[in-house]
């Protein structure tokens, strides 16, 4: 491994991390010049990765540059075991197929960040399959309950009266020995498993193991600008998101994330980042410009530079210019329910005295072409001037009731994203 100067383990150390643990053990590992075990687990009931994992991802992949190996743990054991208590909605129990499935689709996504020539991944189940109640019991006897209840969650719960199952407190020990199995050098994590990555520490140590460093990185904060990205908020950008739909959801951001997703996400030089962090707080640049490098960078890095530069194209056209999106997604309705959600409107006649145009409630329609999920959420929408037909924003016609004429061909578009064009038959 070649010698590593200090602008380079400055940028290791520095460029998108939240805390070491050890930060001084750790670069003296780094200038020791081995290769390093980076150990990076995952939960099998949650296949699916956004840009929130994507952080610590681009940190493995650069470790790996530098000659580094990840260890990748499938977490298929206590997969299978799930939560019988009931507490967590997160752990499922699973079947073996289930577990199979999802770590394939993972590892897919997985390996569009991290190197997969210098990654071995390894199956929970290969040391906790021949464990017994005994072993069990001798791991966590090296821990008290003292212990655990101060790691947040459980002494918040604790203190207010609400159940802990004994399932939830074996998971951390679980966590840990999986880094005994390995060997792990390095652990790494969301700053929200802090608490997990130190048991692993500190257990190794009692089993005669060099202690593993804990990196910690920042948890992103989704495209709501309030919250860490989640799929269950509804706040996150898939790796797998189509190019158009990625672009669009990063140029949804709010202006003051713009400068934390280029950190956590991207190579853009310290120094460019600086010149954009002065002119955005002089205000001597619209933040729509650095705002679409930061959306191609991302693309780019997911979907190569040319559909990026598509992207970006239908999003001036669709967003910037307001034209009409020619691959929208067509949905069927028939003549007949049209005239069914028709009659609903009541004594109000069509405004175009033609049989292909039909009037209805706006909020039936939605419900009808999946654009919303209920018409309450249609009402919502409708109230704050989020639904368009052709370009044109949904009026209201007075007493909190709003009207559209269709036909065939009509574009109904929800928010800044979501577009159905009309087939009626």
């Amino acid at each position: 491994m070649a010698e590593l100067d200090n602008r380079t383990i400055e940028r290791v150390v520095r460029r998108g991390v939240a805390e070491i643990i050890s930060e001084e053990e750790f670069v003296n590992l780094l200038k020791a010049g081995k290769p390093l075990r980076l150990k990076m687990g995952f939960d099998p009931s949650r296949p699916d990765i956004h840009l929130g994992h994507v952080v610590g991802l681009r940190k493995l992949r650069q470790l790996q540059e530098l000659g580094h190996q990840v260890i990748l743990i499938v977490g298929d054991w206590t997969a299978q075991i799930g939560d019988p208590s009931g507490q967590s909605a997160t752990r499922p129990m699973l079947t073996a197929e289930e577990v199979r499935a999802n770590a394939e689709s993972y590892m897919r996504q997985f390996f569009k960040v991290v190197d997969r020539e210098r990654t071995q991944a390894v199956w929970q189940s290969e040391w906790f399959g021949k464990f017994g109640l005994a072993d069990i019991i001798r791991l966590s006897s090296r821990f008290t309950v003292a212990q655990f209840l101060a790691r947040e969650d459980f002494g918040n719960r604790f203190r207010e009266g609400r159940p802990i199952a004994i399932t939830e407190l074996l998971y951390p020990l679980l966590q840990a020995y999986d880094s005994v199995a390995i060997q792990a050098d390095v652990e790494f994590g969301g700053t929200d498993q802090k608490f997990n990555l130190l048991v692993g520490r500190e257990l190794q140590e009692m089993l005669g193991q060099r202690p593993q460093q804990c990196f910690l990185m920042p948890l992103l904060v989704g495209t709501d600008g309030v919250q860490k990205m989640s799929k269950s908020l509804g706040n996150y950008i898939a790796v797998e998101d189509p190019p158009n739909e990625m672009y669009g959801k990063v140029m949804s951001l709010p202006d003051r994330l713009i400068m934390d997703y280029f950190e956590l996400l991207t190579d853009v030089t310290d120094e460019e980042l600086g010149e954009f962090r002065n002119q955005l707080a002089a205000g001597t640049i619209n933040p729509m410009v650095p705002k679409k490098r930061l959306a191609s960078d991302i693309v780019a890095q997911f979907h190569g530079k040319p559909r990026a530069e598509e992207a970006e194209g239908y999003f001036e056209r669709v967003f910037q210019l307001g034209e009409l999106p020619d691959e929208a997604e067509e949905v069927h309705i028939s003549a007949r329910r049209l005239k069914d959600l028709q009659r609903k409107v009541g004594g109000i006649e069509a405004i175009e005295d033609n049989p292909l145009v039909f009037l209805v409630k706006t909020e039936d329609l939605l419900v009808e072409v999946g654009l919303t999920q209920s018409k309450s959420e249609a009402r919502r929408l409708l109230a704050s001037g989020a639904v368009y037909q052709d370009g044109q924003r949904v009026a209201s016609a007075g007493n909190g009731q709003w009207y559209i004429n269709v036909h065939n061909g009509s574009i109904i578009r929800v928010g800044r994203r979501r577009f159905k064009r009309l087939v009626v038959e």
